[in-house]
């Protein structure tokens, strides 16, 4: 199976080396800038609701809502801090409903494997089938795989089918007698209750919160991700380099360029352009061409035709299952 080590250039190794010596780095000082802008004006806007009204409170509390979802993001990979429980502490409050943050810790960390990026069974974040799920698939579901392979599909579809998904597992779950994962979802529930209570008191409407900001906010990170990996053998051609502008790489902490943030995600948001653009043709050769010239182009390309995310090329079938390997795997080792 391809490999999935990397290669820092001398002039990316130098900018990294150069830059991580600094109090701006090591203290991750952007960061708690980040943590304060965030909260402070998410709780701002709740705050002032009657006095800013819905027409400017929902745009704010959507951006708010999803910029948090990038923060989450940025504490389950240790930062500001190397406190596991810390960065937790800052990141649990559902702020964005959906998920609890140890849910979207523990399969994010698991979808790090590089080399199991996009595999069925394998990465829990792949939008690719396996063969037999894919042969398993109605006429109608095929339809509804396709729409929400286009962009706009994606944004009004995917969190529909991703909250679906999450809430079926947290069931799965409980008839399973999983107590750690049903403690989770207790805690998270909780703290939703009081959330959405004190909203309430403030003329945020629980239901207004969930359909009109919480569900906008989510499908917002659906632009980032829509295609955001590939499969391809090469574990680091597979995952892209998504030259965007400035509003979507600040409110997406810089995550567009994807492939810098696999290879190295221990480096913090901030640092990740620069890392990029240390020797940017370096990347684009380690991507495979893997390179979009920011959303926009996801936008004029994918309006209407599907991006080609279906049954995973790789995938061999039933015996692959069977002895225990992924569909990867077992395309690789054989003959």
């Amino acid at each position: 199976m391809a490999s999935s080590s990397f290669y820092l250039s001398p002039q990316q190794r130098g900018e990294i080396k150069a830059r991580s010596r600094s109090l701006w780095w090591r203290l991750e000082i952007p960061t708690w800038c980040l943590i304060f802008a965030i909260y402070g004006g998410w709780f701002s806007v709740v705050f002032f609701w009657s006095s800013l009204g819905p027409l400017l409170g929902t745009p704010l509390l959507i951006w708010f809502t999803a910029w948090y979802m990038s923060l989450q993001h940025e504490l389950i990979h240790g930062h500001p801090t190397r406190k596991a429980w810390l960065n937790q502490l800052l990141g649990s409050l559902p702020l964005a409903v959906w998920y609890p943050y140890g849910l979207y810790r523990d399969t994010h960390l698991q979808h790090h494997k590089n080399e199991h990026l996009t595999i069925p069974g394998d990465d829990p974040e792949a939008y690719y089938f396996s063969r037999r799920s894919w042969e398993s698939l109605t006429p109608a579901m095929i339809v509804v795989v396709r729409l929400r392979n286009t962009l706009p599909g994606r944004m009004l579809l995917g969190p529909l089918l991703d909250i679906f998904s999450t809430l079926t597992g947290a069931l799965m779950a409980v008839l399973r007698g999983e107590w750690r994962t049903i403690a989770m979802w207790l805690n998270h529930g909780i703290w939703l209750a009081l959330l959405l209570f004190w909203m309430a008191q403030q003329g945020v409407s629980p239901a207004y919160f969930v359909l009109a900001i919480s569900y906008p906010a989510l499908s917002l990170t659906k632009v980032r991700s829509f295609y955001e990996h590939r499969a391809e053998h090469a574990p680091e051609a597979r995952s892209t380099l998504n030259e965007a502008g400035f509003v979507w790489r600040l409110l997406f902490l810089n995550l567009n360029y994807h492939l810098v943030h696999h290879d190295l995600p221990g480096v913090p948001w901030f640092a990740l352009r620069r890392v990029y653009f240390a020797d940017r043709e370096a990347y684009i050769r380690r991507s495979e061409g893997f390179v979009v010239k920011g959303y926009r182009e996801w936008f004029r390309q994918h309006a209407r035709s599907p991006v080609a995310v279906d049954m995973h090329p790789f995938a061999a079938g039933e015996p692959a299952a069977e002895n225990g390997h992924s569909d990867y795997d077992y395309q690789q080792d054989t003959p």
